[in-house]
């Protein structure tokens, strides 16, 4: 089985790579088996400005020495299905896709022999997806794709579509703490209970092996909506642009080094340690409270 790590990164801002090529991209190359050797291709289509993305992740893997970066800006259904995208793919032992729109990342992936040749390897080899912003927001097979933070909450406000489906049952909403977007994932969650939502906060990332395990990585937090124990909504009976109720969804908070097992809807909470000039790239062993 592959590894996937979803992430959240604000690519555009000077500060940003301190935190990001030594904590999440770090632990991305860590994670690959061939580590600073490892072929990564960098899917730039949910962007608005390709070039200028995929050069900062290029420059960003250069800085953890590795240097067999490539950037796939493909822009149509017609691209994804070239024959040297879908070879380059076979070869790559990385794959992110960057942050933007995510409803173009399902509207040309979607149903190509590109997006099958991904999950098949993701679920049959050793082989890492990972995802920022959009990427990681259409990682899963439910997706948010519009919605005001202020309205989310209001019946209709809300839209979800199929996502690009590398994971089942969450859906998953970025830049979650710095745009207020909690009522987007409790709508999300009353709407189809037996998801676990997952809010994404900035410079929080999460690796999920075996599609079962969950840990958080960066220094952000992680926000968890889990309705399997909801015990009512109206939001099946109300007129569109109504308020919603919801009786008992659970929250949990994550913090670096946390897990999450999927299987067993069962959070372990990890101490950390800090280090090197105050990233957190390590914490201790056998310190799991359950």
């Amino acid at each position: 089985m592959g590894s996937s790590i979803s992430s959240q990164e604000r690519i555009l801002q000077p500060d940003y790579i301190k935190f990001f090529d030594r904590g999440i991209l770090k632990r991305i190359i860590n994670e690959s088996a061939k580590h600073e050797g490892s072929h990564v291709e960098v899917i730039t289509t949910a962007s608005q400005i390709p070039e200028l993305v995929g050069n900062e992740y290029i420059k960003a893997f250069s800085q953890l020495n590795v240097p067999k970066v490539n950037t796939m800006h493909i822009k149509s259904r017609e691209d994804a299905a070239h024959k040297s995208y879908l070879d380059r793919i076979r070869k790559a032992d990385i794959v992110i896709f960057t942050g933007g729109d995510q409803l173009r990342l399902s509207s040309i992936f979607g149903g190509t022999e590109f997006l099958q040749l991904l999950k098949t390897r993701y679920q049959k080899e050793s082989f890492l997806l990972a995802g920022t912003s959009a990427g990681a927001a259409a990682a899963s097979t439910h997706m948010i794709y519009r919605g005001q933070s202020n309205d989310a909450l209001i019946k209709g406000e809300v839209q979800i579509t199929a996502g690009l489906g590398f994971i089942d049952s969450v859906i998953i909403d970025t830049h979650f703490v710095q745009r207020g977007r909690i009522g987007r994932l409790l709508y999300a969650v009353a709407s189809n209970p037996g998801i676990l939502g997952i809010g994404l906060g900035e410079d929080a990332g999460l690796l999920i092996t075996e599609g079962s395990m969950m840990e958080a990585i960066g220094s952000g937090l992680i926000i968890l909506v889990d309705g399997k124990n909801m015990v009512e909504t109206n939001i099946y009976d109300v007129e569109l642009g109504s308020p919603v109720s919801i009786e008992n969804l659970r929250l949990h908070v994550m913090s670096i080094y946390d897990k999450y097992d999927l299987q067993q809807h069962r959070l372990l909470i990890k101490k950390a340690i800090k280090v090197e000039d105050g990233v957190f790239i390590k914490g201790p062993d056998n310190e799991f409270m359950q």
